[in-house]
């Protein structure tokens, strides 16, 4: 049977037309995920990029903030975006740039309820010491690059908790405008082993004795990545600064230096200079 010669060059060119066209549209080639996908205030939001290029390091932003990013492997990265009881439900709107390619997700940050809670405090003094302020808020901006923790973080003494993160306070009957509580509070009597709930570097020891009279005594460990614990109102510390620690090695005592009702542990876990809730990384771990 004889071809028609008009059909064949027609379909010839139309299937090379077609080539050409496909060939030229953009191929995307950035990957993008967060974990949760239904986050609530307090929460840590991960998002996950992975790119054709691994020297290529993605770009993570959400307005005027960015967020550093680290590699997991060759060509998958992860940002943490933290978030706090003070912001309101709404829509972020995150930006992710890599691979000569951008991608704007919109994603929904659900509301939660708080408790609040009136108490009396003793000790302290009149207030933080500038040594104490600046030292801390020193610590808490720390990022560092290389990752240390591993898996979901451990409880980092024993006692009950009595007071869970994100709590509004009354101070001596005074609202505490602009305050959430910063991390989790374990009821434990004086001398209770404290350890590291995760693998770090000691990045902050402070004393009452030193001018700590809020947080009294006080370690800090830098477990990479812009993630950070601080242990407040320790009686005994038994690290120094710029040692290495294991998950569970001791590095102090449960007391009630400092600002405090009586004894206990504050662990506040910090990620990008914030207090979020330590909750999900202790019993889901964000590896």
């Amino acid at each position: 049977m004889t071809q028609n010669p008009a059909f064949t060059l027609g379909s010839l060119l139309s299937g090379i037309a077609a080539g050409i066209l496909a060939f030229a549209e953009p191929v995307l080639s950035l990957d993008v995920r967060v974990n949760p996908s239904n986050p609530q205030l307090g929460d840590t939001i991960s998002v996950f990029v992975e790119v054709d290029n691994p020297s290529d390091r993605p770009r993570v932003t959400m307005g005027n903030q960015s967020f550093p990013t680290f590699p997991l492997g060759d060509n998958l990265y992860r940002a943490f975006i933290p978030t706090t009881p003070l912001e309101r439900p709404r829509t972020l709107n995150v930006r992710v740039s890599g691979d000569g390619e951008t991608q704007n997700l919109a994603l929904g940050l659900r509301g939660r309820s708080f408790s609040t809670q009136r108490i009396t405090v003793r000790g302290g003094g009149s207030g933080a010491t500038q040594l104490e302020l600046d030292r801390v808020a020193a610590f808490k901006q720390l990022v560092t690059s290389e990752k240390f923790w591993n898996g979901a973080l451990l409880r980092p003494t024993s006692g009950r908790v009595s007071t869970v993160f994100g709590v509004r306070r009354y101070y001596n009957g005074v609202f505490a405008e602009n305050y959430y509580h910063r991390g989790v509070d374990y009821a434990a009597g004086t001398g209770t082993p404290v350890v590291a709930p995760a693998a770090g570097r000691i990045a902050l020891v402070g004393r009452e004795s030193q001018g700590f009279r809020v947080h009294g005594n006080t370690v800090g460990i830098d477990h990479g990545q812009g993630v950070l614990s601080i242990m407040l109102h320790l009686h005994r510390i038994d690290v120094r600064e710029g040692e290495m620690v294991r998950a569970g090695q001791r590095i102090g005592t449960v007391g009630s230096t400092g600002s405090s009702t009586g004894p206990h542990l504050h662990w506040g876990l910090y990620v990008n200079g914030v207090a979020i809730d330590p909750v999900p990384w202790r019993y889901e771990g964000l590896d």
